[in-house]
């Protein structure tokens, strides 16, 4: 039975076989408590058996866990609906019935060329949920704001894109949300001027770092996909174990009146 004092947690994923089943499982066994949690998939299919060994070590209950297609939940509302991979964020990215849609694209264990690819995509998951935790149960007052502390992407070029911190914050937000426009980082970041905003994001959109698509007057920026692993790691960790630091910036965009209607111009 549903409980409708719980947060109601849809995740998506292209075969509901790895990624979302792991998210799923890792949230019931964390916070079952003040959540609802579900997935599926756009196509989906049998649930891996690398993946339920995965969970298994770490003593997560799996017997539940079975691919389910995304139909079934037709006309049910969610207070967040998550998508896991890339494909299944262009295929749902304004899901009906979704107060909050977040975009979180993992690698497909599968296709990771490691005998420990289940168990690294677990961990990955768990971060992720973790900051996802933590900035969903705590208001900003909470925090105080840290102040001390071919693809032809460089190292050298990638950090000192991070130099800056109107960059390094909008890849954060950027990162947590899946997908932000000029309008929501220049409220996030208290910033009054668009072309000061713009300058950023054009510097990140130059490195390969961002990616963007227009619809009429919007722009919107996400991560790029085709970022190497080792930046996006850099930039998943630099947001998961810095949260502080973007909280203000957080709650300013869950509380932004008029934000764009991603709705209107689905893809």
């Amino acid at each position: 039975m549903t409980n409708a004092l719980k947060t109601r947690v849809l995740f998506l994923c292209t075969g509901n076989s790895a990624r979302s089943q792991m998210a799923e499982a890792i949230l019931k066994y964390r916070a079952s408590d003040k959540y609802d949690v579900y997935s599926a998939g756009t196509h989906p299919e049998q649930v891996d058996k690398r993946a339920i060994a995965a969970l298994q070590k770490m003593a997560i209950t799996t017997q539940d866990l079975a691919a389910k297609d995304l139909s079934i939940f037709a006309g049910q509302k969610f207070d967040y609906v998550i998508t896991l991979c890339d494909k299944a964020n262009s295929e749902c990215r304004s899901y009906p019935g979704a107060r909050q849609q977040l975009a979180w694209d993992f690698i497909d264990p599968k296709s990771r060329q490691s005998s420990t690819a289940f168990d690294d995509s677990l961990q990955e998951i768990n971060n992720r949920i973790s900051m996802f935790l933590l900035v969903d149960n705590c208001d900003a007052a909470d925090f105080k704001q840290a102040t001390s502390s071919e693809f032809a992407l460089t190292p050298t070029d990638f950090y000192k894109t991070l130099t800056d911190d109107i960059r390094l914050k909008s890849l954060m937000l950027t990162h947590y949300h899946g997908e932000l426009c000029v309008c929501e980082l220049m409220v996030a970041l208290e910033q009054e001027s668009q072309p000061k905003v713009s300058r950023n994001l054009a510097v990140l959109k130059k490195a390969q770092i961002l990616t963007d698509r227009k619809h009429g007057q919007w722009v919107f920026y996400r991560i790029n996909p085709d970022l190497p692993l080792w930046a996006k790691t850099v930039i998943a960790q630099t947001t998961e174990h810095n949260v502080p630091l973007i909280m203000s910036a957080l709650q300013r965009l869950k509380t932004m009146n008029n934000r764009p209607d991603k709705a209107s111009f689905c893809q």
